[in-house]
């Protein structure tokens, strides 16, 4: 009986999107920076996204055989 592991794309999906919410929230900073609540907000998304992107590459990017 041979073992084999199914490898997913799913870590570098799921990086990639958080990716994206990330630049967007970078976007909204610079394009609200004369409203300091909503930059903000934008930093916190960005930065929570980033943080959660690179756990989803550790999480589900493991290497294969």
């Amino acid at each position: 009986m041979s073992e084999t592991v199914a490898r997913t794309d799913m870590g570098i999906g799921l990086a990639m999107f958080l990716v994206v919410i990330a630049v967007v929230g970078a976007g909204g900073m610079y394009v609200a920076a004369s409203d300091q609540v909503i930059a903000a907000w934008s930093f916190a998304a960005a930065m929570a996204a980033g943080s959660l992107a690179i756990v989803a590459v550790h999480l589900y990017g493991g290497r294969g055989k």
